[in-house]
């Protein structure tokens, strides 16, 4: 039911319009994406990095009907990345394939995602490819092997441990030294193809995780339970491996507490940035896709201001 109405909420006009013109819905977005602009990005990722963070800027967005949409979100993207390069930021960006055009064609993706790629690499910037649902986890893995094999190597994908393919997923990128940010996942997907049970994610998290800490490279552990957290240090500890070899990963606006300490502990710690006017269906759809997020979102404001 609540699942049902959030998408609902998500895709009303009215509502949206109420609450994007809400103060108090400003001040919560806010918390956890940088605002709408590339100017607002920019500044929040200044300030991450003078406290000694790294960041990969997210331009909101996903599901793209039309090329006009596509090319535009994609124009939106080369600003970015001349906006790092210019402004001396220490980032890079992620990418969703839905929003440059993945349900629209191959053809058209590919050559949409290579103006990005291109522009990329004559900046030095390193571009995520961001992972959706499950129905969409092959054809992003099968277009970034491709981009792959046609040289683009400063390119990385996402895997989700709630997904039973993930561990295999992690050993075939480890094989072609694809970087990899391991998550935990936050889509609905059937007991076929996710684990439903917690612990299973969990476990799935850290078996995975030690694969890429041990064979892939320079993996993002992209996690905000300390559990995850204490088991990365612990395996790194145990095997020897350099904190140079990979790095933390976390939400804008999500346990800024535990990111400060990861720092102050000597290790990397990128976050990640979102902006944009699509700030609202965002947020609604993340809670949609998983109700559980809205506690956890709650839960993790308060253990910080706790703290």
């Amino acid at each position: 039911m609540l699942k049902q109405t959030m998408l609902c909420l998500s895709e009303s006009r009215t509502a949206r319009a109420l609450v994007t013109h809400a103060p108090f819905a400003h001040r919560a977005a806010r918390r956890f994406v940088a605002g709408e602009t590339i100017d607002d990005a920019m500044r929040a990722a200044r300030a991450l990095n003078q406290a000694g963070m790294t960041v990969t800027i997210d331009n909101l967005g996903e599901s793209v009907e039309s090329e006009a949409d596509a090319r535009a979100a994609a124009d939106a993207y080369l600003e970015v990345l001349d906006r790092i390069a210019t402004d001396g930021i220490d980032g890079n960006i992620s990418v969703k394939l839905t929003q440059m055009g993945q349900d629209i064609g191959p053809e058209f993706l590919h050559d949409n995602v290579r103006r990005i790629l291109e522009r990329a690499a004559e900046l030095d910037i390193f571009v995520r490819f961001d992972m959706e649902d499950s129905e969409h986890t092959q054809p992003t893995l099968d277009f970034v092997a491709s981009l792959w094999d046609e040289g683009y190597e400063e390119i990385g994908i996402v895997l989700q441990s709630y997904l039973r393919r993930t561990r295999d997923d992690a050993a075939s990128a480890s094989a072609r030294s694809l970087r990899v940010r391991l998550c935990k996942g936050a889509y609905a997907e059937p007991p076929t193809v996710a684990f439903p049970d917690k612990k299973d994610v969990d476990a799935n998290y850290v078996e995975t995780m030690k694969l890429l800490l041990r064979d892939g490279h320079y993996p993002g552990i992209a996690t905000h339970d300390p559990k995850m957290i204490d088991a990365a240090k612990a395996f790194v500890a145990e095997q020897g491996i350099d904190t140079s070899r990979f790095e933390f990963q976390m939400l804008y606006g999500v346990r800024r507490d535990l990111q400060r300490q990861l720092v102050k502990e000597g290790y990397r710690m990128r976050v990640y940035l979102p902006f944009g006017d699509a700030w609202y269906p965002y947020l609604m759809r993340r809670m949609a896709e998983r109700p559980a997020n809205l506690f956890f979102i709650v839960g993790n404001v308060l253990k910080e201001r706790r703290h």
